[in-house]
C-alpha cells in the first residue's frame, strides 16, 4: 500500500511543536492534539469522514476538527496522521495533504491506525466493527488487510450492513416472505410503514443505517435480530478465519462500536486480546513517528488495492 506525506510547507525532522492524530469513519471524525512531550492539549469531534463515499464532506469534517483542536495554533508547527475510511481506494494520500494546514500529513486507511492503536507492535488480528468493517493482521512485521469494501459491496458485519438487512427483512415480513417478529412490527410502525422505510432508505447514508442496527444489540433474542446477528457472526468469522495463519491461532482484538458485541458472541472461536488503545491512539502514535522524520508503516498488503 503506498504512503504519501504532504509537502505543504514541510519542515525538517523533529522540529514540529505539536502532533495530531485524526480518526475518521462513516459515523464521525475525532482529533487529538499533543505537544512534543506527549501531553494531550485538546480533543475535538465532528461529522462523518468516509473519504471514499464523500471526499469533500470528509475533508470538511477533517478541517473542522483540526481547526477546533489547534484552537489558533499554527498548523505549520504540527505533524498529523489521519486514518480515514476509504483512504486507499480514494487515493486520499495523493490529493488531501496539500489541502490540510499541517507541516506534514500522512493519510492512511483507518484499518492501519486501528491496528496500531489496538496492538502496538504485537502480532495479532484486529476486527474493526463500526459503521463499516475491516479486518487486519500483523504477523512477523507483515500486515495484511481484507474487507472494508464500503457499504455498497461489502462491510459485512458492520452497522450499516446490519441496518440495511434489518429494514429489508422488515419489508419482506410485511410482504409475507418472512415471519414478523416484535422487532419488525415495531420498526414498521415507528417508521411509517413501507412508504416510510423506502423514503428513509432513499436518503440514508451509512451512519443512518447503522443507527437502525442498534436495536439488534438491545433485543438479541428477538427472532429477526437473532437471525441477522447470526448472519453477521458467520461473515465476521469468515474474515478472521481467512487471516488466521496455519498452526497456532493469533489472538483477535475487536474494536469499534460493535466490537464488544461480537467479541462476546465469537469468544469461543479464537483467543482474544483487549485493545491497547483506540484508532485515535494509533493515529497519534503514527503522527509522533512522522514528526521525527520517519514515515510510519510496515509491509502492508491489501489484496484489492493491488488488483
Amino acid at each position: 500500500m503506498p504512503r504519501h506525506t504532504g509537502a505543504n510547507g514541510a519542515k525538517g525532522a523533529g522540529v514540529t511543536r505539536w502532533v495530531m492524530g485524526i480518526d475518521g469513519g462513516g459515523t464521525g471524525c475525532r482529533a487529538v492534539l499533543a505537544d512534543a512531550g506527549g501531553r494531550v492539549l485538546a480533543q475535538a469531534a465532528g461529522g462523518p469522514a468516509n473519504v471514499m463515499s464523500d471526499p469533500e464532506g470528509a475533508l470538511a469534517s477533517v478541517l473542522a476538527v483540526a481547526a477546533e483542536a489547534l484552537a489558533g495554533r499554527d498548523g505549520a508547527d504540527c505533524a498529523a496522521c489521519l486514518g480515514l475510511a476509504g483512504a486507499d481506494v480514494a487515493r486520499a494520500g495523493e490529493w488531501m495533504p496539500a489541502r490540510l494546514p499541517f507541516a506534514r500529513a500522512l493519510i492512511v486507511q483507518d484499518a492501519e491506525t486501528a491496528l496500531a492503536g489496538a496492538l502496538g507492535d504485537a502480532d495479532g488480528i484486529v476486527a474493526a466493527l463500526g459503521t463499516g468493517s475491516v479486518f487486519s493482521r500483523r504477523l512477523s512485521g507483515a500486515v495484511e488487510t481484507v474487507g472494508g469494501r464500503g457499504a455498497v459491496l461489502g462491510d459485512e458485519g458492520g452497522g450499516a450492513w446490519l441496518g440495511k438487512r434489518l429494514l429489508a427483512r422488515t419489508l419482506r415480513a410485511h410482504d409475507g416472505l418472512e415471519r414478523h417478529s416484535p422487532l419488525t412490527r415495531a420498526l414498521l410502525a415507528e417508521m411509517g410503514g413501507v412508504p416510510g422505510i423506502i423514503a428513509f432508505a432513499r436518503q440514508a447514508g451509512g451512519a443512518d443505517f447503522a443507527v437502525r442496527a442498534r436495536v439488534l444489540a438491545e433485543a438479541p433474542d428477538d427472532p429477526a435480530a437473532a437471525g441477522l446477528l447470526a448472519e453477521a457472526d458467520a461473515q465476521i468469522a469468515a474474515y478472521v478465519t481467512r487471516l488466521q495463519p496455519p498452526g497456532e491461532p493469533l489472538a483477535v482484538t475487536f474494536t469499534g462500536g460493535l466490537g464488544p458485541l461480537f467479541a462476546a458472541r465469537l469468544a469461543p472461536l479464537w483467543p482474544q486480546r483487549e485493545p491497547l488503545g483506540t484508532p485515535l491512539d494509533g493515529a497519534l502514535s503514527m503522527a509522533f513517528s512522522l514528526a521525527r522524520g520517519v514515515v510510519p508503516g510496515e509491509r502492508w498488503r491489501n489484496p484489492a488495492a493491488s488488483a
